[in-house]
């Protein structure tokens, strides 16, 4: 028998109609050896009756030493789960649990929260999921997030390069323990900060099948929203963005570009000039939500007084004024978001997750305190590579995001000099206009999406 990647593969002596199953059942006993467990949930806390999807929760072990433990939920497609896509979902922040892409985003289950009573909140199915025609793998990632954890105190150091590694480690070692979807295509899908972690994952990963890594992974696309991706174009756009939407007057939009010179950044900035014609933009966009600008600023999203963690944190936190709320307001968006801290610290819904007694205090949607070092800056190169190799992609933006502007993702697209091969034309839904999309040779499409629902990270939309 042949070895690869220390699995023994098995060659002439094995029949080739067994050989299939052979190599599943090696690939088994290697993911037994690698701590690799997961558990199906038939009921789940706050939901009536069982679950009409396949629901499953797990660890997987990552690290030199498999010191860390990343936590993830699993949602089998509705449709056809041996034949549709498997997505590898990631968070953005970087520390935003990936409870947020399956309850407020993309997966199966919303909280009820019109019914919200300060018990413990409710679901509702989700009729827009993607799992209708795709199976979900979300994780908590980096460790530190959710209810992902170390048993090394040193293990908690990570940064953008570390948590690409850990993640392509956990998806071999994913599909070693559930060799059922080892042929299914693969794409990997993120918002926000994962602009900036997810291209070079993709690359990691058809860098190790070249390499005869195995399981070999089908990876076929990745698909982006409102995505990090470049500071010279996406911390720009924000003034871009203001001008064209009627935020800012004519005067300070062309006093900022005689001073700042197509810089708008406080910290790029030495000249006083634009520094005042920074200040006064701020001044005329601090009282907006900028993750979606026609909704109310609510900015409150933690369990606790003072904590402020709502659609963006680190690089662009200080586009949020904070606020205090004198109630909880479930009108506003991320008021609605205290729902998950009043869940996943429930006892009896850590039971049913599988939690790991002692892994974990308190668990927060997005981990501020994190250990992390933002050590990529731009991911341009990474789209060009993975485009030449004919790897799909979808890029797209909310048409009202301020955080990561559409103009920005515009022009970052527009710098890798792609050849257009379907110009710029509306899409539809129900007979109504939806969004626009353009779409590039290599495989690129760009689309933004027209709906008062649908901000920076893509929520219930």
């Amino acid at each position: 028998m042949a070895v690869s990647n220390g699995v023994a593969m098995p060659g002439a002596l094995v029949s080739p109609r067994l050989r299939p199953f052979v190599v599943a059942f090696l690939l088994l006993q290697e993911c037994v050896q690698l701590s690799c467990c997961g558990s199906r949930l038939a009921f789940l806390p706050g939901f009536e009756g069982p679950l009409p999807f396949h629901l499953e929760t797990g660890y997987v072990a990552v690290g030199e030493s498999e010191e860390i433990q990343l936590f993830y939920y699993f949602a089998e497609s509705e449709r056809n789960s041996k034949e549709d896509a498997l997505f590898l979902w990631l968070t953005g922040g970087p520390g935003c649990s990936a409870l947020s892409g399956l309850i407020y985003e993309i997966g199966p289950l919303n909280f009820n929260i019109k019914a919200y009573d300060r018990s413990l909140p409710e679901f509702v199915l989700n009729p827009y999921s993607w799992t209708k025609a795709s199976s979900i793998i979300f994780v908590d990632s980096p460790v530190g997030t959710g209810f992902s954890y170390a048993e090394n105190p040193l293990a908690y150091e990570t940064g953008d390069f570390r948590q690409v590694q850990h993640l392509h480690q956990f998806l071999r070692r994913w599909l070693i323990s559930h060799p059922e979807f080892i042929s299914n295509p693969v794409y990997i899908g993120g918002d926000s900060y994962s602009g900036l972690t997810l291209p070079i994952l993709v690359q990691e990963i058809m860098d190790g099948n070249d390499e005869g890594k195995s399981p070999a992974i089908n990876i076929q696309g990745y698909v982006l929203g409102n995505p990090l991706t470049d500071p010279a174009f996406d911390q720009n756009a924000p003034v871009l963005f203001a001008h064209g939407m009627g935020l800012i007057s004519d005067e300070l939009y062309e006093s900022l570009k005689r001073t700042c010179k197509g810089h708008y950044q406080f910290s790029e900035s030495s000249d006083a000039d634009c520094m005042n014609d920074l200040m006064a933009f701020h001044q005329c966009t601090s009282g907006l939500q900028t993750a979606q600008i026609l909704e109310p600023l609510c900015g409150y999203a933690s369990m606790k007084p003072g904590e402020m963690f709502g659609d963006r944190r680190s690089l662009l936190e200080n586009f949020f004024l904070v606020r205090e709320p004198t109630d909880l307001d479930l009108g506003c968006r991320t008021y609605g978001y205290r729902l998950s801290y009043s869940w996943t610290n429930d006892d009896n819904v850590r039971e049913a997750l599988h939690i790991r007694k002692g892994s974990i205090g308190d668990w927060q949607r997005c981990n501020n305190e994190l250990n992390y070092t933002n050590d990529i800056s731009s991911t341009l190169q990474y789209h060009a590579k993975l485009s030449a190799r004919g790897c799909r992609s979808l890029i797209y933006s909310g048409d009202h995001d301020m955080i990561v502007p559409f103009m920005g993702t515009q022009a970052w697209i527009r710098s890798l000099n792609y050849s257009i091969i379907d110009d710029w034309r509306s899409w539809m839904v129900r007979g109504q206009v939806a969004g626009y999309t353009r779409t590039y040779s290599n495989g690129m499409t760009f689309a933004t999406v027209k709906a008062r629902t649908l901000t920076h990270s893509l929520v219930s939309s």
